[in-house]
This record gives C-alpha cells, sequence and structure tokens, in this order.
C-alpha cells in the first residue's frame, strides 16, 4: 500500500498526440509519439500500442500520461513521458483516454 503522499509525487496529465511515427528500433512493436501537454509543452514517447491502434487514428486523440519520469533511451530515442492505459485479454494495451476534450496539461487527480 501507498500514502496519499507517494499518490502526489507522481504527476498525470493530459495530452493530445501531435505526430505518430513507427519506430522500427524498438525490440517490441511500438510507435513514437509527440504529444502536446499545453504549459508543458511537447514531449515524445515510445507506445507500445500498434495492435489496437493505426498511426492514422492517433493524432489529435487525447491521452494520459505520466509526465515526471526521469527520460528513458529506449535504441536510439528518449521517451520522455510514460502514456498510460489497460492491458486487454491478451496483454495488448487500450489506451486511457478522457471521456471529453479536456485541456492539454490538465492534471490528474
Amino acid at each position: 500500500m501507498i500514502n496519499w503522499e507517494d499518490f502526489e509525487k507522481i504527476d498525470i496529465r493530459t495530452g493530445t498526440i501531435t505526430e505518430a511515427v513507427d519506430f522500427p528500433k524498438a525490440r517490441k512493436p511500438s510507435y513514437r509519439l509527440t504529444i502536446d501537454f499545453g504549459p508543458l509543452g511537447l514531449k515524445q514517447s515510445s507506445a507500445q500500442i500498434t495492435h489496437h491502434y493505426r498511426l492514422d487514428e492517433l493524432v489529435g486523440r487525447q491521452v494520459v500520461a505520466v509526465v515526471n519520469f526521469p527520460p528513458k533511451q529506449i535504441a536510439n530515442f528518449f521517451s520522455e513521458c510514460l502514456v498510460l492505459g489497460v492491458y486487454d485479454g491478451n496483454n495488448q494495451v487500450i489506451l486511457l483516454e478522457p471521456g471529453k476534450k479536456v485541456e492539454n496539461g490538465g492534471k490528474i487527480g
């Protein structure tokens, strides 16, 4: 179990995907995403979401991500945030998304 102070350390925000491209250098099938977090600016992420999502349906989609992890190098790319999702019955990721359009950079709490 964690306490409330532990949860408050995690900065979870909404953002809009502005660019999505294939990431062939990743070990597992992935896309490289650029996400607009409003006042926090643009951040990049590697996301293993190729099973449920095509590149052409990702741009403009709002997502939920952890934005205060240190950058993580994946092949020749630095992932700056962790896009959140739920694993389906086949261990494939389904993105967490706001139910309605919200401002980029909105804090989850």
